[in-house]
C-alpha cells in the first residue's frame, strides 16, 4: 500500500473517531468548563502518546529542536477544542456538524497561503460535491429544516474554531522537519496541554473532579484517547502524504458516521432520502482519490 493509500485510510478512521466526539461533546458539554475539560484531555492523550512513541520510534534529541513549532500548532488545536465546547454550550450538534462541513474549504484556501497548494477544478469539483452530501446528511435531506437554520451565537463560535482546524492541517506539513507523526503528535499535545493550563487554571482548580457524572468521565476518555491521542496521530501521518484540502474533505464523511453511531446504538434509521446524500460524499472521495501523485514534503505545488 502506497503512503497516499495509508493516508486515505488514516483519514476515514479519523473521520470516523471524531463522529463520536459530537456526540459525547453535547452530553458533557454544559457539565465542566471547556478549558478544564479540554486540559485534562490533551494531558490524557499526552501521556497515551508518550508511551507509544517511547515504545516505537522513540523520542530523539532532534525532535526538540524549534520547540516553538509545537507550540504553535498545540495553540492551533487547542483553540479549535474549546471553541468546539463552548458552541456545543447552545448549538445542537446537527447545526455544529454542519458547520464542521466548511472545513475543507477553508483548509484549501489556507493550503494555498501558506503552502500553495493548488486547489485543482477537479479538486474543487469533489469539494463542492462532498458539501452538497454532507449538508444533505446534515438536514436529513429535509429542505424545511435547511431553510429553518440559523446561526446561532454556539455556531459562530464553533466557526472560528473550524477556522482554527483548517489552518492547523496545512501548518503540520509546513512545520514538520522529518519526526515521526507519532513524535510529532506528542510534542503538539505536551504544549497544548501546557497552553491550556496556563488559560485556564481558575477553571481547572473550580472543578470537583471527584464527584463529576460518570458520563463526563466516559466521555473525557474518548475524546482524549480516541478523539485526541488517536486522531492526531492520523491527522498528522495524512498530511504529509496528502494535499491539506484533501485531508480535510474526510470530514464531509462525519455526519454519516454520526448516523453510523446511531444506528449502532439503537437509534431509528434516517429516512432513505438521507443515503442519496451518503453516495454523494463518496463520490466526492472518489473524485480525490484519482491523480495520486503526491511525494512527502514535496516542494512545487501540489494538485489533486
Amino acid at each position: 500500500m502506497s503512503p497516499q493509500a495509508r493516508g486515505h485510510l488514516a483519514m476515514l478512521t479519523f473521520s470516523a473517531l471524531v463522529a463520536g466526539s459530537f456526540s459525547f461533546g453535547s452530553m458533557i458539554a454544559n457539565e465542566i468548563a471547556p478549558a478544564a475539560l479540554n486540559a485534562a484531555r490533551f494531558a490524557i492523550a499526552g501521556v497515551v502518546i508518550g508511551v507509544v512513541a517511547l515504545a516505537t520510534t522513540g523520542l530523539p534529541r532532534s525532535a526538540a529542536q524549534a520547540p516553538w513549532r509545537y507550540l504553535v500548532l498545540g495553540g492551533v488545536f487547542a483553540i479549535y477544542f474549546v471553541l468546539m465546547f463552548y458552541g456545543l454550550k447552545t448549538a445542537p450538534p446537527v447545526s455544529a456538524a454542519a458547520v464542521f462541513t466548511l472545513t475543507p474549504i477553508m483548509s484549501a484556501i489556507a493550503g494555498w497561503f501558506l503552502l500553495r497548494q493548488v486547489t485543482t477544478p477537479h479538486m474543487a469539483l469533489a469539494l463542492t460535491i462532498g458539501a452538497v452530501g454532507a449538508l444533505w446528511v446534515v438536514f436529513r435531506a429535509d429542505w424545511v429544516a435547511f431553510k429553518a437554520f440559523e446561526i446561532g451565537q454556539g455556531e459562530a463560535i464553533f466557526f472560528w474554531g473550524c477556522v482554527a482546524h483548517a489552518i492547523y492541517t496545512p501548518m503540520v506539513r509546513k512545520l514538520n522537519r522529518g519526526e515521526p507523526p507519532v513524535v510529532f503528535t506528542f510534542g503538539t499535545l505536551v504544549a497544548g496541554c501546557v497552553l491550556l493550563v496556563a488559560f485556564g487554571w481558575s477553571d481547572i482548580w473550580a472543578t470537583d473532579w471527584a464527584n463529576l457524572p460518570p458520563i463526563v468521565w466516559i466521555g473525557l476518555l474518548y475524546v482524549a484517547i480516541f478523539a485526541s491521542a488517536a486522531t492526531f496521530v492520523l491527522l498528522q501521518y495524512a498530511t504529509l502524504y496528502l494535499p491539506s484540502a484533501k485531508v480535510m474533505a474526510y470530514t464531509y464523511l462525519t455526519p454519516s458516521w454520526v448516523i453510523v453511531w446511531q444506528i449502532a446504538l439503537g437509534q431509528p434509521a434516517p429516512g432513505h432520502l438521507v443515503y442519496f446524500g451518503l453516495v454523494l460524499t463518496v463520490v466526492a472521495l472518489l473524485l480525490l482519490l484519482k491523480g495520486e501523485d503526491i511525494a512527502p514534503k514535496a516542494t512545487r505545488p501540489l494538485s489533486d
